[in-house]
């Protein structure tokens, strides 16, 4: 089967949970036989086609920058949509598969797909529906409007997870041409990352905005240091409120039992997991919530908190970890349960290891290749 996939940022020169899911599906794709090819900004140097891991990677504009002001820059996902046009219509493809966020790429595709008469698929990772009013103001209006029309250009849809089902559903989208492909992880590739010597007891992951609300975890750990003083809390990744974060940190009396690591190494993030006694997500806005997956097969329960647009609620279960409301000291409360009881801890790490055998890039990918025949079908 000859293939696209159509997202602007591509891995690993953006480093994310869409970029990672493209890469990851289509090199497996690309190893069982399928004709691969992504298009999205060329952020790399030399050709504007390369090959990369068995896939071809097309690169249809100049690198530029994807947010401005801590929000995905409309002017960056205009220009791509119009600069993708020439570069996907030379070839014909059996099934092209494109990213909803940030849309205006889907208008692109739909065109291409009816003048080429091929089957399209939009890929939701989220549905932001109201939030557009939060994120945008009255300008929100404007998103949401073209939300809801990317949402009719396809019969078939594929949601990342069952809140982003829902949520499509509540845009009108029939439920029976939705499919559900979540996220994965390379089991082997984790399981055989050593622990890293810098322990701790409390790790995050994930881009520091303000949605991951990880000014209410360092609250939450200044609960814990009140019953354990010598409580280590690491915090992973960057972002526009890592300078607030840091200055709050000091604010709570936190400096020696917090540290901030900024970005690191997929192997490097996998091995600190690994050395921690619980994950952290106090995301109250997750598309899927990649990182609790991870932290399953490393064997690290997971906390996270209640919210109707966190997905990752959905991916914790009672056996795997603990689901709290957003709230400093439930969070708090929760923390000390999981690093104090050993028992429960060590009996957590073992129902999530068997939890993360669900989520294996290798299924993933034979499900997805399943989809794709249907619509040739």
């Amino acid at each position: 089967m000859k293939l696209a996939f159509v997202y602007d940022a591509v891995y690993p020169w953006v480093k994310g949970g869409a970029e990672k899911r493209i890469y990851e599906l289509g090199k497996r794709l690309a190893e069982q036989g399928d004709e691969v090819h992504v298009f999205g900004v060329k952020w790399w140097k030399g050709s504007d086609i390369i090959e990369y891991e068995g896939m071809a990677l097309h690169g249809v504009c100049a690198p530029m920058e994807l947010y401005v002001n801590g929000r995905r820059s409309i002017s960056e996902a205009i220009v791509f949509s119009m600069k993708l046009f020439p570069h996907l219509i030379r070839e014909r493809f059996e099934v092209i598969d494109v990213s909803a966020f940030p849309y205006f790429s889907c208008f692109t595709v739909k065109l291409i797909s009816l003048l080429r008469r091929t089957p399209m698929i939009i890929t939701w990772h989220e549905v932001w529906g109201d939030y557009w009013y939060e994120y945008m103001g009255w300008r929100g209006f404007f998103g949401k409007l073209v939300e809801h029309l990317v949402s009719k250009l396809t019969h078939t849809s594929i949601a990342v997870s069952s809140l982003t089902k829902r949520n499509l559903v509540s845009l009108g989208v029939n439920s029976k041409n939705i499919r559900i492909v979540p996220n994965g992880i390379d089991l082997k590739k984790i399981t055989d990352i050593q622990p890293s010597p810098y322990e701790c007891d409390i790790i995050f992951v994930g881009r520091l905005i303000k949605e991951k609300n990880v000014d209410v975890l360092l609250e939450a750990v200044g609960y814990v240091k009140e019953a354990l003083p010598g409580v280590k809390c690491h915090i992973i990744g960057d972002g526009p409120e890592k300078g607030r974060l840091v200055g709050l940190s000091t604010e709570l009396g936190l400096p020696g039992n917090v540290r901030f690591f900024g970005f690191l190494g997929y192997e490097d993030v996998i091995a600190r997991i690994k050395s921690s006694k619980v994950l952290v997500l106090p995301s109250s806005r997750e598309g899927f919530g990649m990182v609790v997956i991870e932290a399953f097969a490393c064997g690290v329960p997971v906390i996270t908190v209640k919210s109707e647009w966190n997905a990752a609620s959905g991916l914790v279960s009672e056996e795997t970890g603990l689901v709290v409301n957003l709230n400093a000291g439930k969070i708090g409360k929760a923390i000390c349960t999981l690093i104090t009881d050993n028992v429960l801890r060590e009996r957590m790490s073992g129902a999530a290891k068997d939890a993360a055998k669900d989520y294996d890039w290798d299924e993933i990918a034979g499900k997805l290749s399943c989809i794709y025949d249907e619509l040739l079908e």
